[in-house]
């Protein structure tokens, strides 16, 4: 047997050395993660890259080989990643200062690029951030602070977006979604002058809703009043007799039961002295 192999620290050099080269070669890469290959600092290839549509399993994530001591590993997570914007006043079209909390969702899909522009996750969010915040400033600076209550808020988180992935594509990445998730007046007199404005709005809108609904009510009950008149013409032209009946017996129902009064009045106690000849009580004769 040779001397070295009866020296049992030689046998644990040995194997030590053969786990640093395989530990310098040889790499796991997970479904949840990218690798960008440098080679003396410089990217030279990716590893298990984004691919829209691709099904979990078939990516080229596992085992992967590079050469030892010269080649590195630079991880890149393949997850929708989470930007927070820090808390800032926005100044809104109608002079409002908000006190605004937003935050962006993204993800990496080209790896190379974003090494070369951002180099690491952490940068990259400290690019993005100050992008979303301008993106926000710019899109309220153009509306009003109602439109964050109203349904226009769906478009304008839509143009946040368009304008915030247009500078991520630079960095290799992806905006997913963008949400406002606070957008607060700030306290004490500014708050309660807003809300004294926004009262007085919606009053002045009540005011017109009414005075509408009032002038369609006025047009819709003269149209009524036209239609029963035409008809009460046309039918006292048809049958007269008929007609003035039919009046008399109008006449005789809010007479005699108080029917068509007041609510405040009584019905049905009204009390009529008439002598018998008397024009009015005409129908009650018959006709001869």
């Amino acid at each position: 047997m040779s001397p070295s192999l009866r020296n049992p620290i030689a046998i644990g050099l040995v194997a030590i050395l053969l786990l640093l080269l395989a530990g310098s070669t040889f790499a796991s890469v997970p479904e949840t993660a990218q690798a960008v290959i440098t080679r003396f600092g410089k990217p030279v290839r990716t590893v298990n890259a984004y691919r829209n549509g691709e099904e979990f399993g078939r990516t080229g994530a596992g085992l992967i080989a590079r050469w030892p001591f010269i080649e590195h590993i630079q991880w890149i997570d393949k997850r929708i990643l989470s930007l927070e914007m820090p808390r800032q006043q926005v100044l809104s079209s109608d002079q409002y200062r908000l006190q605004v909390d937003a935050f962006a969702r993204y993800r990496i899909v080209d790896p190379l690029r974003m090494f070369r522009s951002a180099h690491s996750e952490a940068q990259l969010g400290d690019q993005l951030k100050p992008i979303l915040g301008s993106a926000i400033r710019n899109e309220l600076g153009k509306r009003q602070f109602a439109v964050l209550l109203s349904a226009e808020r769906g478009q304008m988180m839509g143009n946040i977006k368009a304008a915030l992935n247009t500078a991520a594509q630079q960095y290799g990445a992806e905006i997913v979604d963008v949400r406002i998730k606070r957008a607060d007046l700030p306290e004490g007199t500014p708050l309660a002058s807003a809300y004294q404005r926004m009262a007085s709005a919606r009053e002045q809108e009540a005011t017109s809703i009414r005075a509408q609904g009032y002038k369609q009510a006025q047009i819709i009950r003269a149209q009524a009043d036209a239609e029963a008149a035409k008809t009460y013409a046309e039918a006292f032209g048809k049958d007269p007799d008929f007609y003035d009946f039919y009046r008399a017996m109008q006449s005789y129902k809010t007479t005699f039961t108080g029917e068509g009064q007041p609510p405040n009045q009584e019905q049905g106690r009204s009390t009529v002295i008439l002598s018998p000849d008397n024009d009015y009580l005409r129908e009650f004769r018959g006709r001869k």
